[in-house]
């Protein structure tokens, strides 16, 4: 027996749960807790470009969520199988109940309730946010018009028309003439992205500065060994959570003796929902290291903290460059590294994730460390870098 799944629309902004905006790391986060209302999830993705691939989050058998390339934003929100009883879907707009496994959704009901709409030069009727599409091929038993009728002339079209079963809706942003949006946008800035940070801009040797939305707020600037823990929980709130440093397994590579302890325990603060990790000191309390997340499909760390929108930035040209250059988390592993180094690349280490993890296949399963001064990034086989560590 599956419970029933009742969802209010919400033209331009969302259903539900669902909120236009959100990310792809709010929404699976939420999902998870929810196994016993969507049992099925699946996510798809174009392998060879997943750091800017759309994904596809799939609720069988009603929900399709798509998510922009960049930003992972909640795009578009597709539902279909509207009389699918597995579980039965009740959709309801400002108290009017749409449809249900007892009221099949039509474009009379449809037109009742939206009234006039854009011409769209097709079947479907298009509202801002709103999209309602038909199946193409309608046959009067079909729309219960019944077995003996005969259906002549315009009345008889016209009829059939009314009666068309929606069999899916769309809700996307809000255009200016009930346009859909083209999927490979990004979605504009909304009320669910506040709080959120747009974007990281990465000084080697200093620290992070992260810019927040709505745009306008002002940067915090976060500096290595300056910054402190009490610093990062009043400007960022507390972590989500707090791990203590227990693996030593790294210090065999460090050339600096401070490296094996300061007789205090290092810490970390995991801000999961930013795609941040902060790394104290635990002697000073004060930050040694940033970790920077890109949060990319098929790789082990997918889904476990946010997109973290980084930018490394270089040296400007002279005093008068306000633009200096700066290379973004969908760069490739070459660039970058030249831009860090114009060298060869240095010697890297290699990394299995997913050791500690029995039966657990990924296409992206290990990662090589690759070491320059006061930086290192992870790097995936496919060359793209999943996430970077300032110190």
């Amino acid at each position: 027996m599956y419970s029933t799944l009742e969802f209010d629309i919400r033209p331009g902004s969302g259903i539900g749960l669902f909120e236009i905006g959100a990310s792809l790391w709010t929404i699976l986060d939420t999902l998870r807790r929810l196994q016993t209302h969507f049992p099925q999830i699946d996510i798809k993705y174009d392998p060879d470009t997943s750091t800017l691939t759309p994904l596809i989050v799939q609720l069988r058998p009603h929900i399709d969520l798509l998510f922009s390339g960049t930003h992972q934003r909640l795009h578009t929100i597709t539902i279909h199988k509207l009389q699918d009883s597995s579980p039965p879907l009740i959709l309801k707009y400002k108290d009017i109940v749409l449809s249900s496994p007892e009221e099949v959704l039509r474009r009379v009901g449809v037109s009742r309730t939206f009234g006039p709409t854009y011409p769209t030069g097709s079947d479907d009727l298009r509202y801002p946010g709103l999209w309602f599409s038909f199946e193409e091929d309608v046959r009067p038993i079909d729309v219960g018009v019944g077995k003996g009728a005969h259906v002549t002339g315009l009345k008889g079209k016209q009829a059939e028309d009314r009666l068309q079963e929606v069999k899916k809706i769309m809700i996307s942003q809000k255009g200016n003439d009930g346009k859909a949006q083209d999927a490979l946008d990004e979605v504009a800035e909304c009320p669910a992205m506040h709080g959120d940070i747009e974007r990281a801009i990465i000084k080697l040797h200093d620290g992070i500065r992260l810019y927040f939305y709505p745009t306008g707020t002002k940067p915090l600037h976060i500096r290595l060994n300056e910054t402190t823990a009490q610093d990062l929980t009043l400007d960022l709130g507390p972590p989500l959570r707090v791990h203590y440093k227990e693996d030593e397994r790294m210090t065999i590579h460090s050339t600096d003796k401070g490296e094996e302890g300061d007789g205090e325990s290092d810490y970390f603060y995991n801000y999961f929902q930013h795609g941040l990790d902060f790394f104290i000191s635990g002697g000073t309390h004060t930050i040694k290291k940033i970790i920077v997340h890109t949060n990319i499909p098929g790789s082990p760390l997918f889904q476990r903290y946010k997109r973290c929108n980084w930018e490394i930035e270089g040296e400007p040209e002279d005093d008068e460059d306000d633009t200096p250059p700066r290379k973004r988390f969908y760069d490739r592993f070459e660039t970058i590294s030249h831009f860090l180094s114009p060298k060869e690349p240095p010697p890297s280490m290699h990394l299995n994730r997913t050791d500690d993890e029995d039966g657990l296949q990924l296409p992206n399963p290990t990662t090589r460390l690759y070491g320059y001064d006061g930086i290192i990034l992870e790097v995936l086989e496919s060359s793209q870098v999943v996430s970077i560590t300032l110190f």
